[in-house]
């Protein structure tokens, strides 16, 4: 399969749908104007399309391997990789003081949705970079700042987070890894740590680690936790990769996909660190890297989902079988039967759904950043838990009807459709599961009594009203779905008791996913006058995929009690 960039989808969601415009228009991105915002979406989408997808399946076919303590990267990697750096993509949006492009977020998340269509698994590596980037940014002292930032914005070094540990898997403030001061401003780190993506590589001259971990007198849980940086290789004094620090790769995690993205068990055995903002406030600062990952992981599961769909749709295109009512003869390619265009047709509405969502979040993350605006910070905090989430579910869904289109062709692992399944199944759990996102959802976003909620539907069912002329019918089922979810809303927030928010949290993320995406499937529709493919996705979603909140909605109101009904041993019966 040939990956094709979609650098026409994102022109139209910048021009029509989210409204770039406005963030060109503030003076700390007054530089990055339509004309440049092209010409990057262009550039870029020529080196996933070349550089990128071409690599592909080596990672699957070869995954990554630990040799005698060193991690070896899948053929093609290095050269794809090269291609990132060499282009500045890792340092987009980074501060121009330390060699970055001071891009808006907004064209990172359309270059790093298109990477992670061409190439997941690689594609983590320099997310992972740009988390850490942004961590080190806000939280690093100066010192720190003028020797990693550069290294970091040109690729030359990789960036990981370290959270993860055996027994602190979601519940973070149970991690034992502990540091201890050295007295010259250094801390002695020890502890180990599983599940980090690109713990290690062999195609860049350093990896740092952003590790979480507990100073003696931390208290217990979260609020006792600091963040160092501990680098592979200590830097010397001209700023080059140095002694090598006392850290390994204890192995390589044996996974369902993303072969080509090593993950490693990772032992720190008294490595050197440097504390990242203060001490004990490590989760504060470990945050920042987590909101910028889960964007970038809510676009990992649309990228995902972006390349299962064109590997489908092609193979719907060209797969001649059986009897069709389009076809010469009566027969024709499998695109032509009813459920296979059903399928193709969601695959589709899914992703520009998924994907107005994040550039959407990522604009709202713009605006706070160059206005200082809270609605924009608000609007930010609240979209962030749903563009995970869905994100990563419409990956997902795709990938699962990928497979579906291909029948049996597609659990044959030599179409390399299954790949892309197994690929994004993962990023419903990491950065926080999807569980957890939706408990944010209904607990700490909604802790301003719903405000943020209720200024986003006032836009819905405005944008509603004023197309009624137009679309009367989707017009009043978009107005009816906001009002549902207004209602909705209004439930969570008089429940006292949280269990019973958090029982129907996740129906409730999905559903408010529906209507948003629904919101910008009519605004497609009225940008395109009501003619085009684009208005016929947007009945397709309103007429189709819309009418589940109704179900997911109640599902949202019905409390825990009913979750509790069954003992743990009659689950067991």
């Amino acid at each position: 399969m040939t990956y094709r960039a979609t650098t026409d989808d994102f022109q139209f969601l910048f021009d029509h749908i989210i409204g770039y415009s406005d963030i060109a228009e503030t003076e700390l991105f007054a530089e990055a104007a339509g004309d440049m915002a092209t010409a990057v979406l262009t550039e870029a989408g020529k080196m996933c399309e070349d550089k990128l997808a071409p690599s592909h399946r080596d990672g699957d076919l070869t995954p990554a391997v630990l040799e005698n303590g060193v991690v070896r990267t899948s053929p093609g990697f290095a050269d794809s990789y090269a291609a990132i750096a060499e282009g500045g993509w890792i340092g987009m949006a980074a501060d121009p003081e330390y060699g970055g492009m001071g891009l808006p977020l907004t064209l990172q998340t359309a270059v790093n949705d298109m990477m992670s269509a061409a190439n997941l698994s690689l594609q983590l590596c320099p997310l992972m970079t740009q988390g850490q980037i942004e961590a080190l940014e806000h939280h690093a002292t100066d010192e720190l700042k003028a020797l990693y930032l550069p290294k970091l914005i040109s690729g030359e070094w990789a960036g990981t987070m370290n959270l993860t540990e055996a027994q602190a898997g979601s519940d973070v403030g149970a991690l034992s890894s502990k540091a201890s001061d050295n007295g010259d401003g250094t801390y002695a780190v020890s502890g180990q740590k599983i599940f980090i993506s690109w713990g290690d590589n062999d195609i860049t001259e350093n990896v740092c680690h952003l590790v979480l971990a507990r100073l003696p007198d931390g208290a217990a849980g979260t609020k006792g936790i600091s963040l160092f940086l501990v680098p592979k290789f200590i830097p010397d004094a001209d700023g080059n990769p140095g002694e090598k620090n006392d850290l390994r790769v204890v192995s390589l995690e044996h996974k369902m996909g993303l072969h080509g993205s090593p993950t490693a068990v990772m032992s720190f055995e008294g490595a050197k660190g440097w504390m990242i903002g203060e001490p004990h406030k490590g989760m504060a600062a470990m945050f920042t890297m987590m909101n910028n990952a889960r964007l970038g992981v809510g676009v990992q599961g649309l990228g995902a989902g972006e390349g299962a769909y064109q590997k489908a749709l092609e193979y719907a295109l060209e797969r001649k079988q059986g009897r069709t009512p389009l076809g010469e003869d009566g027969t024709g390619m499998i695109v032509d039967f009813a459920d296979v265009r059903r399928m193709l047709t969601q695959m589709r509405c899914e992703l520009f759904a998924a994907r107005a969502m994040a550039l959407s979040l990522s604009k709202a993350i713009d605006m706070a950043t160059a206005t200082g605006d809270e609605s924009w910070k608000a609007r930010a905090a609240l979209l962030t838990p749903i563009v995970k989430a869905y994100g990563t579910e419409t990956g997902i869904l795709v990938s699962h009807l990928g497979v579906q289109v291909h029948g049996g062709m597609g659990f044959i692992e030599e179409t390399g459709a299954a790949q892309y399944c197994r690929d994004v199944r993962v990023t419903a759990i990491y950065e926080g599961t999807n569980g957890i996102q939706a408990m944010d959802l209904v607990g700490r976003k909604m802790m301003d009594g719903g405000d943020a909620a209720f200024r986003l539907l006032e836009e819905i069912e405005a944008q509603a009203e004023s197309a009624r002329a137009m679309f009367p019918n989707m017009s009043e089922a978009v107005w009816s779905a906001a009002e549902d979810l207004r209602e909705t809303v209004e439930w969570m927030v008089e429940q006292g008791d949280m269990q019973d928010r958090f029982a129907g949290a996740v129906p409730f993320l999905m559903g408010f996913a529906r209507v948003l995406g629904a919101h910008m499937h009519l605004k497609a529709a009225i940008a395109e006058g009501g003619k085009g493919p684009r208005t016929e996705l947007a009945r397709f979603h309103i007429n189709r995929l819309l009418p589940e909140h109704t179900a997911q909605f109640a599902q949202a109101r019905a409390g825990a009690a009913g979750l509790y009904a069954l003992s743990p041993e009659d689950l067991a019966s």
